[in-house]
């Protein structure tokens, strides 16, 4: 996979400041905050290919919260060696029904398996996933693999390069 290679110190630093930037939409508008980045193991963590299924899935989310009348009450987004990011303060609705939208992003196809939709309520809980999210590679439970380091980073690698191929030839047609 070709990127930049991004170090643990600066992976840690961008969680810290995506938890501020979260705590301080929480803080300022006392509604829900969804946090949308993409799921990519490895030292690498964006390219051009990451970038256009980062902005694919930041279209359907946005879309998806369209639909459901969601209030956009703040939004930031951030493109860096880090990975792309986006946090939204959204009102009008229940966090529930966004853990449910997202959810539905996340599992809906190949691609959506690259998301990473995190809804945070009010009270600044985590809303979890109904069901565990399968392995890229072999459908098992996905924080079983990584728990046990059953898959090497070069094969998640592998398998995300295909999926975002697939991506490439989509957008071409």
């Amino acid at each position: 996979m070709t990127g930049n290679i991004v170090d643990l110190q600066h992976m840690l630093a961008r969680r810290e400041a995506r938890y501020l930037q979260q705590q301080s939409f929480l803080q300022a508008h006392h509604c829900p905050v969804v946090s949308f980045s993409m799921n990519i193991p490895g030292p690498i963590k964006t390219n051009t290919l990451i970038r256009k299924a980062f902005t694919l899935g930041r279209k359907l989310l946005l879309c998806q919260l369209e639909k459901a009348g969601a209030e956009l009450l703040a939004l930031s987004e951030i493109h860096e060696d880090t990975g792309d990011e986006l946090l939204l303060c959204v009102g009008n609705i229940q966090p529930e029904i966004l853990k449910d939208i997202a959810v539905n992003i996340e599992d809906a196809s190949e691609l959506g398996r690259l998301y990473d939709i995190d809804v945070i309520d009010a009270d600044g809980k985590k809303l979890s996933r109904p069901q565990f999210r399968k392995c890229l590679i072999c459908s098992k439970q996905a924080q079983e693999c990584a728990r046990s380091r059953t898959h090497s980073v070069s094969e998640m690698q592998t398998a995300i390069e295909n999926i975002l191929q697939n991506l490439h030839s989509i957008c071409d047609n």
